[in-house]
């Protein structure tokens, strides 16, 4: 049945039976009974009036709600949408009066034997008709509309501190395990023997990317840039891991605007996946190409991986790192609502993720990071 008549609501169709409903209901109120409505409606001249009410006040409302409202009283521009709406109810008033004048003209009366009001009073059926009626219809939508976005606006915050809290949990889980933290460690430690230098640079690296889990990330948002220097001490600790050939091809656009932020975490899943999942062949190339690039605020990412013709790629290609396509998904569209775009491509040998995604301005000044001391030192 939901298939059926999902048209229906696709379309809003059925806003056409309350309108009708609506006016309905306000008539009986006037007149003190439902039948003598009905017969008015179907068998006299007030029918054509009835239409008037019911078209111009629904073509009222609806461009308050979906022109007014969104571009002016949702950007904080409050004079000028007071006025607009002001004047719009006045005009549709003023339209819905001409359906008296054309009710009496097409039954063939004079709007004074059809009322018993003077045709040049113009004004009764305004200031006592139409403008108050207009005035509630109006109030009535706006009051529907503003609750509807104040519900939703609310469970959408709640949506957003549950997943802030369990994405939290999951990324500490994944990022300081014992597998990541040892491999880690051990890498480093081989590399004291061999090249101390390189040893000391990624001891440092690994220092601030603990250090960024810890403390940097609490905020909702942070830089672009702060993520990328993340992002990029990650990988350098991920290449030392390695013990396959592995090509790795990075371009970053690091010429980003400072006020751009970013969610943290954000595209972590994506690159870990990469990482976990890159084909081991020996003797072959393996490799994983990294790129993130913008386009005035808009981020473009993509990353895509070889992967093995023996390896069971079908599913487990769908669990990036453990926190699951549909959690990385869901997150987006809470975080990103419409300013997001998800593609997500696989085959016997490749595995591809793009995502473009609208970042915002920060509108005042980064806030000062406490200091935090090494844990170098």
């Amino acid at each position: 049945m939901q298939q059926k008549y999902h048209w229906l609501f696709k379309y809003k169709l059925y806003h056409i039976p309350f309108w009708f409903a609506y006016h309905i209901m306000w008539w009986t109120l006037t007149i003190g009974s439902i039948s003598a409505v009905f017969d008015n409606i179907f068998h006299s001249a007030y029918a054509i009036k009835f239409l008037f009410y019911v078209v111009f006040q629904a073509m009222g409302v609806y461009f308050n709600l979906y022109y007014l409202m969104p571009k002016f009283l949702e950007t904080g521009k409050y004079v000028q949408y007071i006025l607009l709406v002001v004047f719009t109810i006045i005009c549709v008033a003023a339209f819905i009066v001409t359906g008296y004048y054309a009710s009496a003209l097409f039954s063939g009366q004079t709007v004074k034997d059809l009322y018993g009001i003077e045709p040049g009073n113009y004004m009764y059926f305004f200031q006592l008709n139409t403008l108050p009626s207009s005035t509630a219809s109006m109030t009535l939508a706006m009051s529907v509309k503003l609750t509807k976005n104040w519900i939703q606006s609310k469970k959408r915050q709640q949506l957003l501190e549950k997943e802030k809290l369990e994405t939290e949990l999951k990324f500490l889980k994944s990022q300081f395990n014992p597998h990541f933290l040892f491999n880690s460690i051990n890498s480093i430690f081989v590399l004291i023997h061999k090249n101390p230098d390189i040893a000391s640079e990624s001891l440092a690296k690994f220092s601030d990317l603990l250090r960024y889990q810890l403390y940097e990330c609490n905020e909702p948002h942070i830089t672009l840039g702060q993520e990328i220097i993340y992002i990029e001490n990650f990988i350098e600790l991920e290449r030392l891991r390695q013990e396959c050939n592995l090509r790795l091809d990075l371009s970053i656009d690091k010429s980003n605007p400072l006020n751009l932020c970013i969610a943290p975490f954000i595209l972590m899943p994506f690159i870990e996946n990469a990482f976990k999942h890159v084909s081991k062949r020996k003797g072959q190339t393996n490799w994983i190409c990294i790129g993130l690039h913008l386009d005035e605020n808009q981020l473009l990412f993509h990353i895509s991986n070889s992967v093995s013709y023996q390896h069971k790629v079908s599913k487990e290609l769908l669990h990036y790192g453990g926190i699951g396509l549909k959690n990385v998904q869901r997150r987006l569209d809470l975080l990103y609502p419409q300013k997001h775009i998800l593609e997500i491509k696989s085959s016997d040998s490749l595995f591809e993720v793009s995502l473009r995604l609208e970042l915002f301005e920060q509108k005042s000044e980064p806030k000062a990071h406490t200091a935090v001391p090494s844990m170098l030192e």
